[in-house]
């Protein structure tokens, strides 16, 4: 399985980016896939995650309201869609697959060792 993560950029404060990540070599439609980012000198943190089926999302509180995840399984790729973005968004994101097929756990979606493939990452770049 690979991912591949693209879209990153810079951009100014209240600006929008979307990010992209491409999955090859596994059933994509079968998984939930979750985004990551990693600032500098900090640990990697959940964003957001989609389900496998019925496409259920779920957020953490500091993007919610301003990201939208969303997965098209005919192009196997799963998107991030960042609106009013602002300094503290800056981070390397991260694409991940969740670790299961056909799951979704409410306890255990926004941790990181919940997913087991990575992708690259992208960086994010929000300037003020």
């Amino acid at each position: 399985v690979q991912l591949q993560a693209s879209g990153g950029g810079l951009v100014q404060s209240g600006g929008s980016l979307r990010l992209s990540c491409a999955a090859s070599g596994g059933a994509f439609s079968s998984y939930s896939m979750g985004w990551f980012r990693q600032a500098p000198g900090k640990e990697r943190e959940f964003v957001a995650s989609i389900s496998w089926s019925y496409g259920r999302t779920y957020y953490a509180d500091s993007v919610k309201g301003r990201f939208t995840i969303s997965r098209d399984n005919a192009k196997n790729t799963v998107y991030l869609q960042m609106n009013s973005l602002k300094p503290e968004d800056t981070a390397v994101y991260y694409c991940a697959r969740y670790r299961s097929a056909t799951a979704w756990v409410t306890l255990d979606r926004a941790r990181a060792s919940s997913y087991d493939y990575w992708g690259q990452g992208t960086q994010v770049t929000v300037s003020s």
